[in-house]
């Protein structure tokens, strides 16, 4: 009787044929992105059909007349208003001189410099308040009162301060994009990870190197929705912060058609403001993304 085999030769499956082969990575990857790729079309799709629905209603409810035109402009209304506001009809240039493109470009840009000099700000504060308590409990308080206020109720202050140029208006979006960057990043970096703080401290990591290494990567997600929260704010007060000697600019081009009457142009410069928001909020959730990309996945 012969001996029988091993148990490994027993028990191995069939050893695959020689010409067998393995699949290919990128089939499988574009296999696995076809139903990725087609929910992202039916979101897309959906979004359309909501905003298609959304300007049937808008047609239908100025073709009714129920309201009067300098109430509830038309769709035609408003872009026959984004026809005049972008070039040259009958020698005026735009809205007082200046095309709709360039008030929403100089806008942009007081959020950009006003906005972008809060938010950091708000980062080295934030950073002071979670890292030594003792400045978290003096300036928590002013912070959150800040936080807590409108920006009209300090603009009129900014204005007797600085007068009625750039300055107020600047002043405005920074201290209104200031507290949320500033909560956020205390909050985080209070809440770092005590283990790896604790294992940083171990290796002989100093207070700066722990803080820059350990505690600022960990917080990063939450700064960074902080920032997103303050230039949304930031954005939401450029009418406010361009009511006075606001043109050019988008806040004041809406500011100075209502005072007469021109809803059609109110309503563009909402549309105007609306839709460059949400692209910015892309950007910046494109950016969170990129700078932390574990966010979770912790």
């Amino acid at each position: 009787m012969p001996p029988s085999p091993p148990l490994r030769e027993r028990t191995a499956g069939p050893a695959a044929p020689p010409d067998a082969v393995p699949l290919d990575p990128p089939v499988a990857d574009a296999g696995r992105q076809r139903p990725e790729r087609a929910a992202l079309l039916r979101r897309i799709g959906l979004r359309v059909l909501a905003l298609a629905v959304l300007l049937g209603l808008w047609q239908t409810v100025t073709a009714l007349q129920l309201w009067s035109p300098v109430l509830v402009p038309s769709p035609a209304a408003v872009w026959q208003a984004l026809l005049e506001t972008s070039g040259t009809h009958d020698g005026v240039r735009g809205y007082q001189g200046h095309t709709l493109v360039e008030h929403l470009g100089i806008s942009l840009r007081r959020i950009l410099i006003g906005a972008g000099a809060g938010v950091a700000a708000g980062l080295v504060l934030g950073v002071l308040m979670g890292t030594l308590p003792w400045v978290r409990v003096v300036l928590e308080p002013a912070v959150a009162f800040l936080r807590t206020l409108p920006p009209l109720a300090y603009f009129s202050l900014l204005i007797i301060w600085f007068g009625i140029d750039e300055a107020p208006k600047l002043w405005l979006l920074a201290i209104a994009a200031m507290p949320p960057v500033a909560v956020a990043t205390a909050s985080a970096v209070a809440s770092a990870p005590t283990a790896l703080v604790e294992a940083a401290r171990a290796i002989g990591a100093r207070r700066r190197q722990v803080v820059t290494s350990v505690v600022l990567p960990s917080a990063l997600p939450e700064i960074l929705v902080g920032v997103r929260l303050a230039f949304g704010i930031a954005y939401s007060s450029v009418v406010a912060a361009e009511t006075v000697n606001g043109l050019p600019g988008i806040g004041g081009l809406i500011r100075d058609a209502q005072r007469y009457n021109q809803s059609d142009t109110v309503v563009l410069g909402l549309f105007a403001i609306g839709v460059s928001g949400l692209l910015i909020d892309a950007a910046l959730r494109l950016l969170s993304d990129r700078l932390a990309p574990w966010r979770g996945h912790t």
